[in-house]
C-alpha cells in the first residue's frame, strides 16, 4: 500500500522561523519573542530525562508530520522531550515575563532552568506560565509530553493509531506557537467581548481603569475604561457579515500596559419567515452555505506550513461562493479565527469528541432511521463526562470573542453523546448569544436551537419541526486525483466518480434537486462534506495538498447565487 506525503506550495518554500506571526490577534503587545524553530528532541522513559537529545524538531509542527523534520508516530508509553536554549532579551530585564503555549497534545510538564513551572493537560487549549522568578540571562526550557490518546481521558477528535477511512494519523506534542512577552506588574490578562446591533462591551481581566481609542468609519472615539469595562455605543453601526466583515480596531492604554484588540457587531436570532423558522444574521434570514473543514494538512497534519494557508483555504471557498466553514471536531489556533473574522467567513464550531465510538450504534442504525435515543444513560463514565464538559467550557472561553463563530455543535453523530439536555443548558450558561446544535446528525433528545440532519445515502427531506433546520452534513462525493492523493490504493467516500465532469454534474444536481428545493421548505443552512481530501478520504472539493480544485468555479457560483435569492 502506497502512502504519499504531499507538499503544499507554502510547505516547499518554508524557510526561517516557522509561524513568525503574532499568535494572539485579540490581545496584541509590542513585546514578543517567538520560540518556534529548531528544538532539541528525544523520545524516552517518562520517569527519566534522556541522556542525549539526538534529533532536532521544527516547532510548532507535530512530530508525526513531515514539516517537523521527524515524521514518525511514537508508542504512547514513551514521552516526547523538547529542549530549547534562549537568551533573555535586554528589554525583558526587570519586567514580568510570560511564557505561552498555543497548544500541546496532551499532557505537558514544563521546566525552566531545572525548575518545574507546572503541568497542563488538554490537547487544544492555550496555556501560560509566569516565568519571571525562574529566568536567568541564559536559559534552558524543557517540555515533557505524554499523549495516551485515550477515549476516556481527554477529547481527542479523529486521531487514531490505526488510521484509515475517516480516522486520521494522530498528533502529539507541541503543535502551536511557543512564545514569550514582557508585561508590567498590572497587565491585561484577558479580554471578553459582548456585542449587539449598535453597542459593544469589552471586559478586561487584570485592570480596573484606562483609556481606549476605538477606530470607526466615522472617526475615532476616545473612551474611558471603568471598573474593568469599556462600553462602546455607535450611532451608525456597521454590522459584520461575510459580505462586509468590518472590524472595529481598539487601542488600549493603562498605567502599565498598552494593547491592541478588535471587535465586530452582529446579531443572531431565529425568526418565523414565510411560515418557516429561519436562522437570521443581523435581523434578516441568512442561508449559511458551507463546507466541512477538518483542519488537516498533507505535510503538517494539525499545523499547516504557514498561517497564510488558513487564508488560502478561506479565500478558495469564498471564490466558490461559500460563506460558512464547519470546523469539524478540532479547535484551531487563534490566527485561523482571526482570518475568518477579517476575511468574512462564518464558523460553525464543533466541540472535540471523546468517549467511545461504535460503528453499528453510531453509524449503521442511525443511517437506517434509528435516530432518536434517550441519551441520559449513554457514556456514563463520570471521568469521560467531566473531561468533555471541561473541554467545552475551555473552548467557549477561548473562542467566544470571535465574531465569525455563530454556532456551537456539542455532539456529532452520537459519538460520546450523553445527557444532551443538561449539556445544552450548560452551554447556554456559558454563551447564550449563538446558535447551539446539541446533536448534529442524530440521537435527538432534549433541547437544541436547530434540527440538525446528516443525509448521505437518501434524498434530502426535511423533518416536521418547529426549529430551524440545518443540513449539517451531506454529499461526500469522491473524485480522486491519484497523483495528489495520500493513499493511492484505498478510497473513502460516499459516491465515487471516475471522471471530473461526472463528479461536477452530480454535485450540481445534488444542490439543485436537493438543497435548493429544501431551502424553499425552510432549510436554513447546508454543510457539504468537505473542503479538502484528508488522507484516505478523497471527498474534498480540493485535493489534500490544496493544489487542485476539483469543481468548476463558475458553476459553483451560480449555485451560490441561487441559494442567496429569496
Amino acid at each position: 500500500m502506497e502512502f504519499t506525503v504531499l507538499d503544499t506550495d507554502r510547505g516547499t518554500a518554508l524557510t526561517g522561523t516557522p509561524w513568525p506571526e503574532y499568535p494572539r490577534p485579540s490581545l496584541r503587545r509590542d513585546s514578543f519573542v517567538n520560540l518556534n524553530g529548531g528544538w532539541d528532541f528525544a523520545v524516552g522513559d517518562p520517569a527519566q530525562l534522556p541522556e542525549h537529545f539526538d534529533r532536532t524538531i521544527r516547532v510548532p509542527f507535530p512530530p508525526e508530520s513531515k514539516l517537523s523534520g521527524i515524521g514518525q508516530v511514537f508508542p504512547e508509553e514513551q514521552a516526547l522531550y523538547y529542549r530549547k536554549n534562549f537568551t533573555l532579551p535586554e528589554e525583558f530585564v526587570g519586567r514580568r515575563v510570560l511564557l505561552h503555549f498555543g497548544a500541546v497534545d496532551q499532557e505537558a510538564a514544563v521546566f525552566l532552568n531545572g525548575k518545574k513551572l507546572g503541568i497542563h493537560t488538554g490537547g487544544y487549549q492555550a496555556f501560560t506560565f509566569e516565568i519571571t522568578d525562574a529566568l536567568e540571562r541564559e536559559n534552558t526550557l524543557l517540555v515533557r509530553v505524554r499523549d495516551r490518546l485515550s477515549a476516556r481521558i481527554l477529547p481527542y477528535g479523529k486521531q487514531t493509531r490505526k488510521r484509515g477511512g475517516m480516522w486520521y494519523t494522530p498528533v502529539s506534542g507541541i503543535w502551536q506557537t511557543v512564545w514569550m512577552e514582557a508585561v508590567g506588574e498590572n497587565y491585561i490578562r484577558s479580554i471578553q467581548v459582548e456585542t449587539g446591533d449598535h453597542w459593544a462591551r469589552l471586559y478586561f481581566e487584570g485592570i480596573t481603569d484606562g483609556q481606549a481609542i476605538v477606530h470607526t468609519p466615522d472617526g475615532d472615539l476616545n473612551l474611558t475604561i471603568s471598573d474593568g469595562m469599556l462600553e462602546v455605543l455607535l450611532d451608525r453601526p456597521r454590522l459584520w457579515c461575510p459580505e462586509d466583515p468590518y472590524l472595529y480596531e481598539v487601542h488600549v492604554e493603562t498605567a502599565e500596559d498598552r494593547i491592541d484588540t478588535y471587535f465586530a457587531l452582529r446579531t443572531l436570532e431565529t425568526k418565523l419567515v414565510r411560515g418557516f423558522p429561519r436562522l437570521c444574521l443581523n435581523g434578516k434570514p441568512y442561508f449559511f452555505h458551507g463546507v466541512l473543514d477538518q483542519g488537516y494538512w498533507s505535510d503538517g497534519l494539525f499545523t499547516p506550513a504557514s498561517p497564510a494557508c488558513f487564508e488560502d483555504d478561506i479565500l478558495a471557498m469564498k471564490r466558490l461562493g461559500f460563506n460558512t466553514l464547519r470546523k469539524h471536531i478540532k479547535v484551531e489556533p487563534e490566527l485561523y479565527y482571526y482570518a475568518c473574522d477579517r476575511l468574512g467567513m462564518v464558523v460553525f464550531q464543533d466541540m472535540v469528541n471523546n468517549g467511545s465510538y461504535r460503528y453499528i450504534r453510531d453509524a449503521v442504525l442511525p443511517t437506517l432511521g434509528f435516530q432518536k435515543k434517550d441519551d441520559r444513560r449513554l457514556h456514563r463514565d463520570p471521568v469521560t463526562r467531566r473531561q468533555f464538559r471541561l473541554a467545552m467550557e475551555q473552548t467557549v472561553e477561548q473562542l467566544r470573542s470571535h465574531p465569525c463563530i455563530c454556532y456551537w455543535t456539542i455532539f456529532n453523530e452520537g459519538w460520546g453523546q450523553f445527557d444532551s439536555q443538561r449539556e445544552y443548558e450548560f452551554l447556554k450558561t456559558l454563551d447564550d448569544t449563538r446558535f447551539v446544535d446539541t446533536a448534529s446528525g442524530w440521537f435527538r433528545w432534549g433541547d437544541s436551537d436547530v434540527e440538525s440532519l446528516h443525509i448521505y445515502f437518501h434524498p434530502i427531506r426535511l423533518l416536521k419541526s418547529q426549529r430551524p433546520q440545518v443540513l449539517s452534513e451531506f454529499g461526500g462525493y469522491v473524485y480522486k486525483e491519484k497523483s495528489h492523493s495520500f493513499n493511492r490504493d484505498k478510497t473513502y467516500g460516499y459516491k465515487l466518480f471516475d471522471r471530473q465532469e461526472d463528479f461536477m454534474d452530480a454535485l450540481e444536481r445534488l444542490y439543485r434537486e436537493g438543497v435548493l428545493e429544501a431551502k424553499k421548505k425552510g432549510l436554513s443552512a447546508a454543510i457539504y462534506t468537505q473542503l479538502s481530501d484528508v488522507e484516505d478520504e478523497t471527498n474534498g472539493l480540493m485535493t489534500y495538498d490544496r493544489k487542485i480544485c476539483k469543481v468548476d468555479e463558475k458553476r459553483m457560483n451560480l449555485l451560490s447565487r441561487a441559494l442567496r435569492e429569496e
